[in-house]
C-alpha cells in the first residue's frame, strides 16, 4: 500500500533549505534531489517522507498555528526516542533534531523510516483469513504493550528526564485545565464527568515507561504480519501509571457494538470493529494475564481515556474553528467530543 500522499495545501516544506540542512546535519548523504510526500494519517502532528537517491528518513514537525503550552514537543519525543530505541527497537531510531525555525518555521526531527503494513480501518485488498489475522493481531498488540512495561525506566536515560509520582493526578487535573482552554461550547455533562474523575482516583501500580498514544494507526507490521516492526507517534510517552496506558489503548479500540457517532468520529470504524479481533474485555484479560497486573480499577482508566480523547478531538477542533487550519477531517469534530463526553459518563457507572 502507498502510505503516502501529495503535500497538503498550506503544509508544504522548503525543499532547498531542508536539503542544506539534511547535507549539514546527516553523515553519508547521497547527493541529488530531495523528494518530499506527506503522510496522510494523524490528525495532529504533520510527517513528511523523505527521499535523496535511495537515502529515507522521516520528518516529524508540530500542527501550523498556535499550539498549546507543553504539547508537541519535538526535543522532548526526540530525546525520548533516544533514550528508547537502544532497549526498545520498536521504536525508530532518530536522527537530528533541530529547532532552527528558519527551516520549516517550527522546530522538528528527523528519524529512521521504516517499511511495512499500517492497519486503520481495512486490511490490504486481497488479505485472506481475515478473522484468524484479527486474533494474531490483537494478541501482538497485547504482547507488545507488556513488553514496553516490562522495561525498567531506571537503566534508561528517561530515569533523569520524567517524574512519575502523582502521574494519574497531575494526568486528570491537567486534562481537565487543557478542556477548559480549549472548549468553544458548553457541555453540560462534563463537570458531573470531571468531578467524578477528581473524586475517584485509583491508587496506581509501580511506574512503568507508557507510550500513551497505543492504536493500531501507530503500529507497523511485516508483511507477513509475524512481527511488528515500528511503533510511532511518541510525543505523549513519559514513565507512569501502566493502566492509563492501557485504558488510552482501548479508548480507540472500538466493537461492532458501540454507539454510530464513537465508531465514526475519527473516519471509518477501525479495524478492531471486525470478527476476530478481541473485545475490550478480552484485551484487558489478556494483558492481565501476561502482564500480572490488578484490573480492578480499570474502567476509572477508560473513563479517564474516554474524557482525555475528547478532549484532544477539542483541541484539534479549537484549531479548526480559530482558522488556524482548514482540514475538512476536523468539521464536525465537536459533534465526537459531546459523543466522547456521554460515553465517558456512561463508563463512570461500570466502576
Amino acid at each position: 500500500m502507498n502510505d503516502t500522499i501529495s503535500i497538503r495545501k498550506g503544509e508544504e516544506l522548503n525543499p532547498e533549505k531542508l536539503a542544506h540542512f539534511l547535507h549539514n546535519k546527516v553523515d553519508g548523504l547521497p547527493e541529488g534531489e530531495l523528494n518530499i510526500r506527506q503522510f496522510g494519517t494523524g490528525h495532529s502532528n504533520l510527517t513528511y517522507a523523505l527521499e535523496i537517491d535511495g537515502w529515507e528518513a522521516v520528518l516529524r514537525r508540530p500542527p501550523l498555528g498556535p499550539i498549546a503550552p507543553k504539547t508537541h514537543d519535538m526535543k522532548r519525543e526526540f530525546a525520548i526516542l533516544s533514550a528508547l530505541n537502544p532497549v526498545f527497537p520498536t521504536a525508530p531510531k532518530p536522527i537530528v533534531f533541530s529547532d532552527d525555525l528558519s527551516i520549516t518555521g517550527s522546530p522538528f526531527f528527523i528519524m529512521e523510516r521504516r517499511h511495512g503494513i499500517v492497519l486503520d480501518s481495512e486490511f490490504p485488498v486481497g488479505t485472506e483469513d481475515q478473522e484468524a489475522l484479527g486474533q494474531h493481531l490483537s494478541e501482538q498488540m497485547v504482547d507488545k504493550l507488556v513488553e514496553l512495561h516490562a522495561i525498567d525506566y531506571k537503566q534508561t536515560a528517561l530515569a533523569d528526564m520524567v517524574k512519575p509520582d502523582g502521574f494519574l493526578e497531575r494526568q486528570v487535573h491537567g486534562w481537565i485545565g487543557r478542556y477548559e482552554k480549549a472548549k468553544t461550547s458548553e457541555i453540560a455533562e462534563v463537570e458531573q464527568l470531571t468531578t467524578w474523575l477528581i473524586q475517584h482516583i485509583p491508587k496506581s501500580p509501580e511506574p512503568t515507561i507508557i507510550h500513551y498514544d497505543y492504536k493500531f494507526n501507530n503500529a507497523m507490521f511485516s508483511h507477513d504480519y509475524t512481527s511488528m516492526n515500528g511503533l510511532f507517534d511518541w510525543e505523549m510517552a513519559t514513565v507512569g501509571d501502566p493502566l492509563a496506558d492501557v485504558g488510552a489503548a482501548m479508548s480507540y479500540w472500538m466493537q461492532a457494538d458501540d454507539p454510530v457517532m464513537l465508531l465514526n468520529g475519527l473516519g471509518k470504524p477501525p479495524l478492531t470493529t471486525k470478527k476476530g479481533f478481541y473485545t475490550r474485555d478480552e484485551f484487558i484479560a489478556s494483558y492481565a494475564e501476561k502482564s500480572g497486573r490488578d484490573m480492578t480499577d480499570i474502567h476509572y482508566y477508560t473513563t479517564f481515556a474516554y474524557f482525555k480523547l475528547a478532549v484532544i478531538c477539542q483541541q484539534i477542533y479549537y484549531r479548526y474553528k480559530k482558522g488556524q487550519t482548514n482540514d475538512p477531517r476536523f468539521k464536525n469534530m465537536d459533534k465526537f467530543v459531546y459523543s466522547l463526553v456521554c460515553h465517558s459518563l456512561m463508563e463512570t457507572s461500570k466502576s
